[in-house]
């Protein structure tokens, strides 16, 4: 059972490099696109300002993961500065696909208790620190694969709480989850979803709604839209995604998509175009 592939091939991410270098004194972060950042600190010191308005002062080596947009600062003292390897990501789907919205605000690891991702930062850090050809495409991509290794971390070590992820993380429940993520169209019932997890029908709607934070019903609803929105966004007719995320009809899938998002799919569709819009403008 692979707990992760299905749900990045449907919700994956995209990094892009935009900082290789010693930082001396402020970054500034508004948090008002549409991107998360990763920030690594490879050598130095450097204070994380602006969440919580708590400071938090980093001497590891320490990978900083912001799923969604924040605002924040990054601060190195002078001259000493702290070197530094960021990106920004963007999760297929948007700001609040259902990976992304799983993640907490906000987290900060040592690389030294990362080990599955060892091999990965040092590669990084000889790519950022040569001059070979093709070294940001090369950096982009291996954020993104930085990524996948951090989920994989998080599922491993039981390091999320509530949420998707979470659920992924407990054996009882896993299955279940990448089986209605594999076969969104199917007409899951609770009591199909228990057996998948060897759990009575009302100790698993117990047992989901403790970890996911929402009944199984309300998660298969959640999925099902989140892929609807995504495909709205690819240009595909409501027709096809209708069928392909368990609906009838594309009546049957506006009467849910209203009951989820409030909006009906050619409104909602209208309104992001319109934020899209004012992000570029």
């Amino acid at each position: 059972m692979d707990r992760l592939s299905t749900l990045l091939s449907q919700f994956g991410v995209r990094a892009n490099l935009f900082y290789n270098g010693k930082l001396c004194g402020m970054a500034s972060y508004d948090g008002a696109d549409t991107r998360g950042h990763i920030h690594l600190l490879q050598a130095g010191a450097l204070t994380l300002q602006g969440l919580d308005r708590k400071d938090l002062l980093l001497t590891r080596p320490s990978l900083i993961f912001l799923p969604r947009p924040r605002r924040h600062q990054l601060f190195a003292n002078e001259p000493e500065g702290a070197q530094l390897l960021c990106a920004s990501m963007e999760f297929e789907g948007g700001v609040d696909n259902p990976l992304s919205a799983s993640l907490p605000d906000l987290l900060v690891l040592p690389l030294d208790e990362l080990p599955m991702l060892a091999d990965t930062l040092r590669w990084m850090f000889v790519e950022a620190a040569g001059g070979h050809c093709g070294r940001e495409a090369a950096l982009d991509r291996l954020f993104e694969l930085l990524i996948i290794l951090l989920f994989r971390h998080l599922l491993d070590h039981h390091q999320l709480h509530t949420g998707m992820m979470a659920g992924l993380a407990d054996s009882r429940l896993a299955r279940s989850l990448v089986q209605i993520q594999n076969a969104p169209h199917r007409p899951w019932s609770i009591a199909e979803l228990a057996s998948e997890s060897n759990m009575s029908r009302a100790a698993y709607a117990v047992h989901f709604r403790a970890v996911i934070g929402q009944t199984p019903a309300d998660y298969l609803l959640s999925w099902r839209i989140s892929l609807a929105q995504k495909r709205l966004r690819e240009g595909r007719p409501i027709t096809l995604i209708a069928a392909e995320v368990g609906y009838e009809s594309p009546s049957a899938l506006a009467r849910a998509f209203r009951r989820k998002t409030g909006y009906s799919p050619r409104d909602w569709m209208k309104d992001s175009a319109g934020e899209a819009d004012s992000e570029m403008a």
